[in-house]
């Protein structure tokens, strides 16, 4: 495994040291288009970790709004060429994508310069939908022009690979879906491509000596819009490679509305699910392939280049998880890699609600300037009580700094609230961050003490210089009347198999946990029914997971109730009061709770009283939040000791 991923590639008449690619990512990171000291430290990080090929998302060759990087001005120049030196210190080559937007970037400048916001929103929501059709010949060339000026910008700055993005404009052109002209530019495959194919003509004139990759966006029958039809990719692909393209990047196409086409989160989209895809392209060309699509661990990236089905794995969230995989791999530890969940949370997430990227298992990540385990000043005997992600997190960061750390956990077993949040549908990939946070703990050294728990006295006496408070919360709800019924059930409690229940279901909750709950049991059978107090239901969920849920709902007619306040329980009903103040009655044969978690308590007074301090993180520090919480408190606080 660790020759076929480690191993070298000639693209383009350059050597890359290897076949770990980091795909073109939004990250969020840049100020006004400009790069940040946030790019450098992101991507560089991802160059000492061994990545042989990083690729920078969306470079515009204009000034658009897009919240992206700029290259269209010689003053931009020196930034690039500093990441680019940045990078090259590790023998990585660093590859720009190139893209313009899907508008008239030129019509909306002026407008906004105007002042005109009400036009400029207007004409911004009529471009994304028609400028493909309407676009000029004349604009056409001048875009490529912009494009060609970009590349010979990023050649000045030392950049070793221009990408051409095959979505964006590019792909609404090649696209049946989406390109209506009647012109050249239309119509036919040849037509439809063929401002691609002059764009790749002409940065090859541009930058002679620059490899070219292509960013092959494919339609499929079940997703994507803006991109080349699977029926037509190989012919394309191989006309691509006639006009100069030195390697061609198989992904998924987009512009459906739903980024959980291209970047799927767990259970949407089956594991290497553009592997085939990649591998039919591969052997229709003669120049490297990378494949990409929900590879997420280094035996799967390895079976990939074995079977023959691509030349380089392209990652991007497993990298934002880990950037270090070409490291571990190269030290014959790929286990110890930290895999990434699909989960979306903190990048895809992050990026639509206009904040940067990040990643709720790797607290460093989009922090690579701030946070980093360094050796503690001074070690110390420290205790973790509580083996959830908090706990954990806490204690591996602590023993990696030095410190005694001895943590214990009530239960005979680690892994806290993921152990249930990996029983819903599609929500299993879940174990792996509960599989990954416990082998690092055992890597660390830390001690574990599982059934067991320890009185701030008892740590008094133990000699315990510090303890972290990791104690969790527990499934509450208020006092309605009939709760204590035997028809009502706890959400946590059925997740984990300690409670059964059956027939029809009325679930108490519309947040995370009640709305996985009500999928889960609707999928085993039940006739279920979510209430909620407030107007929307499943709020809190990722935008790339939840029209799954809705549609699974709809498959298995789960109700909604939401804008419903619960006012007591029956053993045949839940009674509601409607947002009109009218009384609703919901039959059911069980009522379960998801209405909410509540701090655990731990009584830290007699540490207190010694002068030993006590750190509450996660759940514990008053407040039931999520993985995000969990592990960022968890590794800000054993960084502090």
């Amino acid at each position: 495994m660790q020759n076929v991923i480690l191993q070298p590639i000639e693209v383009g008449g350059q050597t890359f040291k290897n076949r770990i690619m980091f795909p073109p990512l939004t990250t969020g990171y840049e100020k006004n288009g400009m790069i940040s000291e946030q790019d450098m430290g992101f991507y560089t990080r991802l160059a000492k970790g061994g990545v042989g090929y990083i690729v920078m998302g969306d470079v515009a060759p204009i000034n658009s709004f897009s919240p992206t990087p700029k290259l269209f001005d010689d003053s931009q120049i020196p930034a690039f060429k500093a990441l680019a030196d940045s990078v090259h210190a590790y023998g990585t080559k660093l590859g720009v994508q190139l893209f313009h937007p899907e508008y008239d970037v030129d019509a909306i400048n002026s407008l906004f310069m105007q002042k005109k916001f009400d036009e400029m929103r207007q004409r911004l929501h009529h471009d994304m939908m028609f400028f493909t059709d309407e676009v000029s010949e004349e604009m056409l060339m001048a875009i490529i022009d912009k494009m060609c000026a970009c590349a010979v910008r990023a050649q000045k700055a030392g950049v070793d690979v221009i990408q051409i993005h095959g979505d964006r404009l590019n792909g609404c052109l090649c696209s049946t879906r989406m390109n209506h002209r009647t012109d050249k530019f239309g119509g036919s495959l040849e037509n439809r491509v063929r401002f691609a194919r002059m764009l790749t003509r002409a940065i090859r004139k541009a930058v002679p000596d620059m490899v070219i990759d292509y960013k092959l966006s494919i339609v499929t029958p079940q997703r994507g819009k803006g991109g080349i039809d699977e029926a037509d990719a190989v012919q394309f692909a191989q006309w691509l490679v006639e006009d100069g393209v030195d390697m061609l990047h198989v992904a998924q196409a987009n512009h459906t509305g739903n980024m959980a086409d291209t970047i799927p989160p767990m259970g949407v989209q089956p594991y290497g699910f553009f592997v085939k895809i990649a591998g039919d392209i591969k052997k229709a060309v003669n120049v490297p392939v990378s494949a990409v699509g929900r590879i997420v661990d280094a035996e799967m990236a390895a079976r990939v280049i074995e079977s023959g089905m691509a030349d380089m794995v392209a990652m991007g969230r497993p990298l934002l998880a880990d950037p270090d995989w070409g490291t571990k791999i190269a030290a014959g530890k790929a286990c110890d890699i930290r895999r990434c969940i699909s989960c979306n949370k903190g990048c895809t997430d992050a990026i639509q609600n206009r904040q940067f990227l990040s990643c709720v298992l790797n607290a460093e990540n989009g922090y690579e300037n701030t946070r980093s385990i360094q050796p503690a000043a001074q070690k110390k005997k420290i205790a973790v009580l509580g083996g959830g992600p908090a706990g954990l997190e806490a204690a591996r960061v602590a023993a990696l700094r030095g410190h005694d750390v001895t943590l214990f956990e009530k239960t005979t077993t680690l892994g806290g609230q993921l152990n249930i949040a990996c029983v819903p549908p599609r929500k299993e990939e879940m174990r792996r961050a509960a599989q990954d946070l416990i082998h690092a703990v055992c890597n660390a050294g830390v001690h574990l003490c599982m059934g067991q728990t320890r009185t701030a006295e008892q740590l008094k006496d133990a000699g315990f210089e510090a303890v972290i408070n990791a104690v969790g919360a527990h499934s509450a709800a208020p006092r309605i009347p009939g709760i204590d019924s035997v028809n009502v059930a706890d959400a946590w409690r059925v997740l984990a198999g300690e409670q059964q229940v059956y027939g029809t279901v009325a679930v108490i909750g519309g947040g995370m946990v009640g709305c996985e709950t009500a999928e889960y049991l609707a999928a085993r059978g039940c006739k279920v029914s979510v209430i909620e107090m407030m107007d929307k239901i499943a709020a809190g969920e990722s935008t790339t997971i939840l029209p799954t849920l809705l549609e699974n709902y709809k498959t298995y007619g789960v109700e909604q109730y939401p804008s419903h306040k619960v006012k007591e329980f029956r053993m045949d009903a839940v009674v509601c009061e409607n947002k009109d103040g009218a009384e609703v009655t919901i039959p059911c044969d069980y009522i379960v709770l998801a209405m909410g978690a509540r701090s655990n308590e731990f009584d830290a007074a007699a540490l207190e009283a010694a002068g030993i301090p006590v750190y509450s993180i996660g759940d514990a520090a008053g407040k039931a939040a999520d993985i995000s919480n969990a592990i960022r408190t968890g590794y800000d606080t054993a960084c502090q000791l």
